[in-house]
């Protein structure tokens, strides 16, 4: 199965908080709400600063897909 690079959550528990899922590694939830990132993949200090600005890209592709995910509904 090949899965999309980012998908929507939503939750009942917490309604007003939106989370985009990345299932690319590194493996991350956001919540565009307040911007809290929870990295699902294990990653070693090393690989930390390594990916640090792949991380600042990806959240900002994250938004982006919410943007344009929001922008299709509304269509």
């Amino acid at each position: 199965m090949e899965l999309p690079k980012f998908v929507l959550g939503d939750n009942t528990d917490f309604p007003d908080d939106i989370f985009v899922i990345h299932l690319d590694f590194p493996r991350f939830v956001i919540n565009l709400r307040n911007d809290e990132v929870e990295i699902i993949d294990d990653i070693e200090e090393a690989e930390e600063q390594e990916l640090s600005e792949e991380l600042e890209r990806l959240i900002v592709e994250a938004t982006e897909f919410y943007d344009r995910e929001i922008a299709r509904y509304d269509e």
